[in-house]
């Protein structure tokens, strides 16, 4: 996908739409969400605050992380992706709390399922406009550079990372969690290239 102009931030605004509607569908779920999101509800259960309070607190650390990491100056405009992305994982969980309310097993697997795929959408097509990464996926960039990774394992650490935190903050872990280590790099590198 080639993006330049104005077709860029389209992309770029469509792309964290599109991730963020996904972030709250596996959240809705009730069988875990990823491991970054398990923090940030975590947090925002145990801590206070609301989940996309979470997503601007976590990202001004990782800006700070990553700067360090790459040894240049931070990446201010990644606080702008986080804080629409927070904005958007509120909004969403907002329009969501009372519509979108599974309770049978498969009804959850399901919820779940099209989120984690909206989700690597989203993420692959945001990343494909190069403009102000989300400090989580900058370090996921940083750290494939940085080590020789593939995006895949590359990405899986970084849930391993984010699901000891979310342990630690007593975060939504689940089935799905699982589900997000094992699946979530493969299906982003499936999506990537398109």
């Amino acid at each position: 996908m080639k993006t330049s102009g104005k077709p860029k931030y389209i992309f770029y605004g469509l792309g964290i739409l599109i991730l963020t509607l996904g972030a709250s569908f596996t959240i809705q779920s009730g069988l875990g969400a990823s491991p970054f999101d398990a923090l940030l509800v975590g947090l925002s259960l145990n801590v206070g605050l609301t989940v996309g309070s979470w997503e601007i607190i976590i990202a001004l650390i990782l800006i700070g992380c990553n700067s360090l990491l790459k040894r240049q100056r931070p990446e201010l405009l990644g606080l702008l992706t986080a804080l629409i992305t927070g904005l958007g994982i509120d909004t969403w969980l907002f329009l969501w709390r009372h519509l979108l309310i599974p309770e049978l097993w498969f009804s959850k697997l399901v919820c779940f399922g099209i989120g984690l795929i909206v989700i690597g959408i989203g993420t692959a097509i945001y990343l494909h406009t190069n403009f102000a990464p989300m400090p989580v996926d900058r370090l996921m960039l940083i750290i494939r550079e940085l080590s020789g990774m593939n995006i895949l394992l590359s990405r899986t650490f970084i849930y391993i990372l984010f699901l000891t935190m979310a342990i630690l903050f007593d975060g939504p872990i689940g089935i799905g969690t699982l589900f997000t280590v094992c699946l979530g790099g493969p299906i982003l590198s499936c999506f990537m290239p398109k």
